[in-house]
């Protein structure tokens, strides 16, 4: 898959709407006063049971996302389309111990967002069958991860980016002990970062920078030498919010 069929689950690739170097933008708030995820959810029967229930829960818009609603009308009169749908795969990693999300780094050559922080996933071909199909698909190019290795929970709410895509995010828990096979063309790193971690609010970074349209705030979880943020961040921000209805 070439790199301009991958969606990136960041900010816009838009010069205007990039933070160039999202590290040093300041922290102004962290949400240490929010509950964690309780901790029967953070297992495979626990998410299994959640993914089961019908409970209502407020969809967090990030200002990304929010801009991207606003300027939805907008960039359909330009384009006189709908955004591109895409999906990805966030991967739950079921380990005896506990369970653990897998991401992937971006070649540092890719024109949009080198380096960057995403999961498995890209815009859906006309022949995938659903997002469902779309997501494994995608897994399977970038990482070499099977589709019968994945058990497949649900979605999670469609989230707009700014260069224009609808992605839809695909919970699946996958059986650990696969060898993976990164596409050195789009993928520099695969690793995953404990569960427990990404859904504690207190790791959960509001962080500020000033684009040339005013102030953005975006969410990060630095994690070790990874630095998730944008999209992904927002994502994952969405998965905590579920999880905790």
């Amino acid at each position: 898959m070439s790199s301009t069929s991958n969606p990136s689950p960041s900010s816009s690739s838009n010069q205007s709407h990039r933070v160039l170097d999202p590290t040093i933008a300041p922290v102004v708030a962290r949400d240490s006063h929010l509950p964690k995820v309780d901790t029967n959810l953070l297992s495979a029967d626990g998410m299994r049971a959640r993914f089961l229930k019908d409970l209502p829960w407020a969809v967090e818009l990030t200002d990304e996302n929010r801009a991207a609603r606003s300027s939805e009308g907008a960039q359909r009169a330009r384009r006189g389309s709908e955004p591109t749908p895409a999906s990805v795969l966030i991967p739950v990693v079921m380990y005896e111990s506990e369970l653990k999300i897998l991401l992937t780094q971006r070649t540092s050559h890719l024109h949009d967002h080198p380096g960057q922080i995403s999961f498995p996933g890209g815009r859906s071909d006309p022949d995938d069958l659903s997002a469902e199909h779309t997501a494994l698909r995608e897994a399977h190019e970038e990482i070499g991860l099977p589709a019968e290795r994945v058990e497949v929970l649900g979605r999670l709410p469609h989230y707009l980016t700014i260069t224009g895509y609808q992605v839809t995010p695909v919970v699946g828990l996958v059986v650990p002990g696969y060898d993976y096979q990164a596409d050195p063309f789009e993928v520099a790193d695969i690793f995953e970062v404990p569960m427990s971690f990404l859904m504690n609010p207190h790791h959960h970074e509001h962080r500020l920078w000033q684009s040339p349209e005013g102030p953005r705030r975006f969410y990060a979880m630095p994690y070790e030498n990874k630095f998730i943020w944008g999209a992904t961040a927002g994502m994952l921000r969405n998965l905590y919010h579920f999880l905790r209805a």
